[in-house]
């Protein structure tokens, strides 16, 4: 069984993931699994499927491609604490791995909107800060890269950062193919379309859910109810407008993350990166790693 990838992108959650998988699909060479987030090593009910279910998700590439997957799960501490363990065991630790990043108070919010339409969080966003510790701890990205570091060392790992992937597309994607090992230049498909952010305001319903995907039931309604009515049914199970966190939980939860981000920071050599530096600090350059190896140890 020699099926497996060369490279995982192993998070974060709600940082521009998914349209790197999708852009990387499309380049010559480089070979992406479908499904585009297997979770094989993080969730418990896929990893029972075994060794072979997980290489056969790469048994269409062609032999000279490099191949990867993209699993967010993958780095969320401390729901899936045995991730590491169980990808080193099966494909050891010769990886090349992207982690992206975005101002962890926009990926917090991107997250409650998500959690919202799969109906996991019902309560205001305020609340769900305190009840649901993972919108902070998934966004506290050298507490979730430690791990990884430790075991792969920092030269496998690619710092990405949302801010300037979407600032300058054609030059991160090209900085990332080259760390992957691609040879070949590589080229931002405007064409394909970003995966759909808006979609995570719209309130999953399995009743609506089953109307909507039957082709016969959409037809129906397209002939017999006016699109004004359509609309108005829509707005009841949308999120209207993008949540807020109200001035004092945002002051609580920067000062965590910017506890985190002074370690990023200096794993970086950009000086005191916080949530009020974060965005422009980001943009400027594209981020390298200086030498934290002794740091993590300690």
């Amino acid at each position: 069984m020699s099926n497996g990838p060369d490279f995982i992108i192993i998070g974060a959650m709600k940082c521009a993931t998914s349209t790197l998988h999708d852009q990387l699909a499309a380049q010559d060479g480089i070979f992406m699994t479908s499904p585009k987030e297997p979770n094989f090593f993080s969730d418990d009910d896929v990893f029972s499927r075994g060794e072979s279910w997980y290489r056969d998700l790469f048994a269409d590439a062609a032999v000279e491609s490099l191949c990867g997957e993209s699993s967010t799960h993958y780095s969320k501490l401390p729901t899936h604490d045995h991730t590491i363990e169980r990808l080193v065991e099966m494909l050891g630790t010769d990886l090349r791995l992207v982690y992206m990043m975005r101002h962890p108070v926009d990926r917090l919010v991107s997250h409650y909107m998500h959690e919202w339409s799969q109906r996991e969080i019902t309560c205001p966003i305020d609340e769900a800060v305190s009840a649901h510790p993972e919108l902070v701890d998934y966004g506290r990205y050298a507490y979730q890269l430690e791990s990884w570091m430790n075991v792969f060392g920092q030269d496998a790992i690619l710092p990405v950062f949302f801010e300037r992937f979407v600032a300058e597309p054609q030059d991160e994607l090209q900085r990332i193919a080259t760390f992957l090992g691609l040879t070949s230049d590589v080229t931002w498909v405007e064409e394909l379309k970003q995966r759909n952010a808006s979609g995570e305001r719209l309130r999953r319903s399995p009743v609506r859910d089953l109307l909507i995907d039957n082709p016969l039931a959409r037809s129906v309604r397209r002939t017999l109810v006016p699109k004004s009515w359509r609309d108005r049914a829509k707005a009841i199970w949308t999120m209207q407008d993008r949540p807020t966190l109200s001035p004092d939980v945002q002051q609580e939860v920067c000062q965590r993350f910017d506890e985190d981000l002074a370690t990023l920071g200096r794993w970086l050599n950009v000086g005191a990166l916080s949530c009020e530096t974060f965005k422009k600090t980001v943009r400027e350059q594209a981020p390298a790693w200086v030498t934290v190896a002794e740091e993590i140890a300690s």
